[in-house]
């Protein structure tokens, strides 16, 4: 029986899911909201497709699996729902102001995930890293580490500001993308990663006035791609940039409580 979900809202949309008797869900940390008392939480460091948590090689494929979660600077366990005593609800977001998305597998094909995309999955759907373009990633610190989903269920995934599906093979088979707009693609497509206007000593003038680079992945083949319109980076920019502006404000007008603002 497949997930029963509902997506919620407009700028920040969040989940509700309907888990049967005995369906289980597993979640990113730090991604559920809220639930009905029936469904129980549990949390391991084992995902589906690495075996159990007790036994030989159940739990050394289980530490290993934590161990690269850790190594993509994600978190070290899943939280399970599972619900109990006939249906159950509960309630996932991301972590930033976007769209969602439930993707249906089907077995046929898995999908690759930026890995701050990942929300939650139907226990049938199999969870491992794929570390496309890592080195690369550690250094420019976005969109490099993939996470990889295969089986048949339903994936959920979140991005910042709105969502927009392409197909490559509708543009010459080719299309190239910001690293920080990548949200999921199906595993048909190939990957690849580039630094583009890297600092260097001919480039160093043209940094010191914004253009510090940036990296660009290559998408090749027939298959969907979904990309989001905001960066992390330029989000996190912008926070920075602004987060002085009020107190600025307030120190050069010592008035403006009186005219024109208040907290």
């Amino acid at each position: 029986m497949t997930i029963s979900t509902k997506i919620i809202g407009n700028a920040m949309q969040m989940v509700v899911c309907q888990l049967g008797e005995g369906q289980t869900l597993y979640a990113e940390a730090g991604k559920f909201l809220w639930k009905t008392v029936n469904v129980g939480i549990e949390t391991k460091i084992n995902s589906p497709g690495q075996g159990g948590q007790s036994g030989g090689g159940g739990f050394l494929n289980a530490a290993l699996g934590a161990g690269k979660r850790m190594l993509a600077g994600e978190s070290l366990a899943f939280q399970y729902f599972t619900s109990a005593g006939g249906s159950g609800l509960v309630s996932l977001a991301g972590t930033l102001p976007g769209e969602m998305r439930a993707i249906e597998l089907d077995g046929s094909r898995g999908w690759f995930a930026e890995k701050n995309a990942f929300v939650a999955a139907e226990a049938s759907v199999n969870f491992d890293i794929a570390f496309s373009g890592f080195r690369a990633g550690r250094k420019g610190g976005e969109g490099f580490v993939l996470e990889k989903f295969t089986g048949a269920g339903t994936l959920l995934i979140a991005g910042a500001g709105n969502f927009i599906d392409l197909n490559p093979a509708k543009y010459g088979g080719k299309i190239q993308v910001h690293t920080g707009c990548i949200v999921a693609f199906e595993d048909t497509v190939q990957y690849g990663v580039e630094r583009i206007g890297a600092l260097n000593a001919q480039t160093i003038m043209s940094g010191l006035f914004g253009g510090n680079g940036f990296s660009m992945a290559t998408l090749e083949g027939d298959g969907q791609v979904i990309l989001q319109s905001m960066t992390m980076e330029s989000l996190a920019h912008a926070i920075v940039k602004n987060a002085h502006l009020g107190h600025d404000e307030k120190a050069s007008n010592p008035l403006g409580s009186l005219f024109g603002g208040t907290d």
